[in-house]
């Protein structure tokens, strides 16, 4: 079969101003191929930089990262392509080259579009290269959906969203975070070796079928009582710890038990101390919060594991930062972070006085609410940390909020609101869990339930 004609060509990619203000460093994803930026990018680069909200800050990035590859260079070399891969990434596997570009000389009629919005400088450029360099693959990226109807409209073959640093475009991707094994588990074993210690008791299994599990994975079967969660490998033997459905559901976090198995095994990993980061994804009132704040104080007030709880989430940029009005840190972020109060009142509603038990709950689990853009690692030092953002079609930014380099920190949740049906219950490191939750939940073993419907 051929090899088609995007597959073989080298390929030119002409970068919008939205994706160096998304990613700074994004040419560098590019590996072999070249990258073009335009004139009219840079000079919107400029205006943005000295603007007093968080893209200015992204866009001075971008800049001196475009300097650091172009100084020392002749304007001849910034017109033919500088190579990406010199200086401190002589070593680097990105071997295409930097290509600015005077746009502003090429004619306007080559698209059609009018002059004078930089939007149809940039898709001019595109044109203009696309017919230059026909031994060339010319790629607009953009994430602005419209200028990409409109580059295709103009006669632009190849116009792409930059992906390059979504982790997953879809949270349905996700796995689930438990395998359902079909029929009866102990029908799909060949060998199994058992091993009791207190009440604990873990099996090491050989399957007749291989069954792909991870570290923390949590196994059930189409029965009513096994369920078990995957806590070693051993060549060709998985070692399960064995948990059973009725132990997870009667599990009990500040006065709260699990209303189905999805539910229990959340609760079963936001409890255990030896996982340092759950992630529960669902739709809004699904019980991420209230699992994630009821496993907290337990923790906190009854264990004495952790000294504090510490609640945040990013603020978008719709509200700004949390502004320069009166008030505390706490103060402004209240209002982000509605749903743990929310949740703490659902905790003692049938409560005599709700209001003074908020307040004395507050104080003794030491809650704080924080804005990550002032958070440090001493701030969470020992401590549960409830993260809460709402993502829409890329998870880039769930790692980044735990890069901070201290021991002993309970990073228990990642509460996101996303997807229509919470399913999944992602697990891919040893230290690391997520769950999917069907959305109800127990507030009081009297089955006194409620359910919270999505809004």
């Amino acid at each position: 079969m051929p090899r088609t004609l995007e597959s073989t060509q080298k390929k030119l990619f002409v970068l919008d101003t939205n994706i160096l203000l998304h990613d700074p460093h994004a040419f560098f994803n590019f590996q072999e191929h070249d990258v073009l930026v335009p004139m009219t990018v840079l000079e919107e680069l400029d205006h943005i930089k000295d603007r007093n909200k968080d893209v200015s800050r992204d866009a001075r990035v971008a800049i001196r990262s475009l300097e650091n590859i172009l100084q020392d260079v002749t304007p001849e070399q910034m017109i033919e392509g500088v190579p990406l891969n010199r200086n401190e990434l002589k070593d680097s596997s990105v071997t295409g080259h930097l290509i600015i570009l005077n746009d502003h000389v090429i004619a306007t009629e080559v698209s059609g579009l009018p002059g004078g919005v930089n939007d149809n400088k940039i898709i001019n450029a595109a044109l203009h290269l696309q017919k230059e360099r026909s031994n060339v693959t010319v790629v607009l990226v953009t994430k602005d959906i419209n200028m990409r109807l409109k580059a295709k409209g103009a006669g632009l073959k190849f116009v792409e969203d930059y992906t390059t640093d979504q982790l997953i475009d879809d949270v349905n991707l996700l796995t689930k975070g438990f395998e359902v094994v079909e029929g009866d588990f102990w029908q799909q074993v060949e060998n199994v070796e058992s091993e009791k210690d207190g009440r604990e008791t873990t099996h090491k299994v050989t399957f007749k079928k291989t069954i792909p599990t991870f570290i923390n994975e949590y196994i059930l079967d189409e029965g009513e009582e096994f369920a078990a969660r995957v806590t070693g490998h051993y060549e060709d033997k998985v070692e399960l710890l064995d948990l059973g459905r009725q132990r997870l559901l009667s599990r009990k976090a500040w006065g709260i038990t699990p209303k189905n198995i999805y539910q229990g095994m959340a609760l079963n990993a936001l409890m255990d101390p030896n996982i340092e980061l759950v992630i529960l994804t669902g739709p809004a009132g699904c019980g991420k919060t209230l699992l994630a704040l009821a496993s907290a104080l337990e923790m906190v007030i009854e264990l004495g594991i952790y000294d504090k709880v510490l609640v945040t989430r990013n603020t978008p940029e719709i509200a700004e930062s949390i502004g320069f009005l009166p008030g505390t840190e706490e103060e402004k972020m209240a209002p982000w972070l509605a749903a743990i109060t929310d949740s703490l009142e659902v905790l003692h509603k049938n409560d005599e006085n709700p209001s003074s038990s908020l307040s004395y709950i507050m104080e003794k689990a030491n809650v704080q609410f924080k804005s990550v853009n002032f958070m440090r690692g001493r701030s969470i030092q020992n401590a549960v940390v409830i993260l809460q953002p709402r993502i829409e079609n890329n998870l880039k930014f769930l790692l980044l909020y735990f890069y901070w380099p201290v021991a002993k920190v309970k990073r228990i949740s990642q509460n996101m609101d996303s997807s229509n049906d919470f399913k999944h219950f992602h697990n891919s490191q040893p230290l690391q869990s997520s769950c999917y939750l069907r959305g109800e939940y127990n507030t009081k073993p009297s089955n006194d339930s409620i359910l919270w419907e999505a809004a």
